[in-house]
């Protein structure tokens, strides 16, 4: 779809043309023109810094220059807008038609969920891979943080027209997963301690035919642990995520990589290209060849593989096998260090700045002010499924997306269960309850081919629409930037519009004509309220 957005874009481009064909401007190169919305209203709905940016290459006054781009746009004189002003130092203003906005209502009705539907992926293919932590233990609230984020992130990509794959990878191999063998057989060298370790003890035991798979030997303790993770993701971490309202269409196990060849595939690839050499009886990576800080190791003095060679190993499958366009890994911010010896990987394999990685920073649980740390029934931090018990799934979704996944969150428990307009998701659920609720009363009572939007001229009722249009941008932004909290922050705004249409227009009136106009309204604030609950994938109650 064409957003008003990109047609004021290309207004301003088609006047700086004009402008330099009739040698008002000289000729230079347009870089990209920069549209926002101010934040006070008394400067239009759109506005453009663009005269400013001209400035600085043409050395000229910016005053002049956005005089010169406004009279060519006057020229022009495009319909869906209303007036065009400038304003100190430069800015250029725009301000939407009411005929334009009264218009778009019956667009919404027509595109229904397909509302903000855009092409921007060409159907390219992108993985997204989140939360993917090591299967030793429940899922805790810190490393489930980047699952609400990588699921719509990955809603958001399906909305802007790519093919989407998100994928869980499992950690079944390697030193976490000894240790968990050795603490399920409950040896010296247990590690993970907790309830669950003994229900894993209990059930592993009575799997086993024979004692001798216990034996304590490392081969056993490996067996042993990846016995336990297998259980842990069946049993544990899938029925978390089905809680937490994701749906994964891959569970990839890195033990296969490892059973198939594929790593020691991976480490002959390197050996090939040159990019590995031997040093205190290890095997190196050069990955200092590709910008990292330092070499890295791909197999250790004892003849085991690091995670990384595993990591590059799958990497080079989603790439080669599942010709993914794009990659993006969703890891905590105690990963930090392991980016750039993946980055390099991917690059020795040919994909350089086809995999982007993406790190969430930590929650802490607040109840009544402190910290909530331990989980008392578990022995581990505060669990997953915990929080879901408490405060349910669209809350948890809601809190963890309100905020920049690279800034520390703070989950108040209180706000978080309140029933009232201070929490953000009861304000939004509310205000599409009481949609529903006029629409109950009004028994859907409207004609959409004698309506008269010409009527929608209240202050609030045109507010109310400049939210609803305004959703197809928040989906391209945020399929480009992946500033994920974008779209809370939006739910909340066009809440908010509702609510004050509603205290200020009544829409059950005796002027027909009025009363259809303003269902018809709220009729296409439903669509584009449960459009934007859909991508969060939070529920959307027609009764509270």
């Amino acid at each position: 779809m064409n957003m008003i957005r990109e047609d004021i874009r290309n207004l301003i481009e088609k006047a700086i043309k004009e402008a330099q064909k009739e040698k008002k401007l000289p000729k230079f190169k347009i870089n990209k023109v920069l549209i926002e919305h101010p934040e006070n209203k008394k400067f239009g709905d759109y506005s453009t810094n663009t005269a400013m940016q001209i400035s600085k290459t043409l050395k000229k006054d910016p005053m002049e220059i956005s005089k010169i781009i406004n009279n060519r746009l006057s020229i022009i004189n495009p319909k869906f807008l209303e007036k065009i002003e400038i304003a100190k130092p430069g800015f250029i203003n725009f301000f939407i038609s009411k005929e334009f906005l009264q218009n778009q209502v019956l667009d919404i009705l027509k595109k229904e969920e397909k509302f903000s539907d855009l092409a921007l992926g060409r159907k390219k293919k992108i993985q997204i891979e989140f939360i993917s932590a090591n299967p030793t233990g429940p899922l805790t609230i810190g490393n489930a943080r980047g699952g609400p984020f990588g699921d719509v992130l990955g809603n958001v990509f399906k909305k802007a027209g790519f093919k989407i794959e998100k994928a869980y990878y499992i950690n079944d191999f390697g030193k976490q997963i000894l240790a968990l063998g050795h603490s399920v057989l409950k040896d010296k060298e247990a590690v993970y301690k907790g309830e669950y370790i003994n229900e894993l003890n209990k059930k592993i035991l009575a799997r086993s035919n024979a004692r001798s798979v216990l034996g304590g030997k490392e081969k056993d303790s490996l067996k042993v642990g990846q016995k336990a993770a297998k259980i842990i993701i069946d049993e544990m971490i899938k029925k978390t995520v089905r809680k937490m309202g994701i749906k994964y269409d891959k569970w990839f196990f890195e033990s296969q990589l490892h059973k198939t060849g594929k790593v020691d595939e991976i480490i002959e690839f390197l050996k090939k290209k040159k990019l590995v050499y031997k040093k205190d009886g290890a095997l190196w990576f050069k990955s200092s060849k590709y910008n990292d800080n330092r070499d890295r190791v791909l197999v250790k003095q004892d003849g085991s593989k690091t995670y990384l060679a595993g990591d590059i190993a799958y990497h080079r499958h989603k790439f080669e096998k599942e010709k993914f366009t794009k990659v993006i890994d969703v890891w905590g911010a105690d990963h930090y260090g392991d980016i750039s010896g993946l980055k390099a990987g991917t690059e020795a394999l040919g994909y350089k700045d086809k995999l982007e990685i993406i790190l969430h920073q930590f929650v802490t649980i607040l109840r009544k002010g402190e910290k909530q740390r331990m989980s008392k029934r578990k022995g581990v931090y505060y669990t997953m499924d915990e929080l879901l018990d408490e405060v349910g799934s669209d809350v948890m979704r809601f809190f963890f997306l309100q905020k920049s996944i690279n800034t520390h969150l703070n989950f108040d428990i209180a706000l978080a269960k309140e029933q009232s307009e201070k929490n953000p998701v009861y304000y939004i659920q509310y205000a599409y309850a009481r949609i529903h609720s006029i629409l109950r009363k009004a028994q859907n009572n409207y004609q959409l081919s004698i309506i008269n939007f010409q009527l929608l001229k209240h202050p609030s009722e045109l507010n109310l629409i400049k939210q609803l249009i305004r959703f197809p941008e928040v989906v391209e932004d945020t399929a480009k930037d992946y500033q994920v909290q974008r779209i809370p922050q939006y739910a909340f705004g066009l809440a908010s519009a509702f609510h004050q249409f509603y205290r200020d227009c009544k829409v059950i009136t005796e002027d027909k004509a009025l009363f259809q106009s303003r269902l018809v309204l709220i009729e296409a604030t439903k669509v584009v309220l449960k459009n934007t609950l859909d991508l969060m994938g939070i529920s959307a109650p027609k009764k509270m």
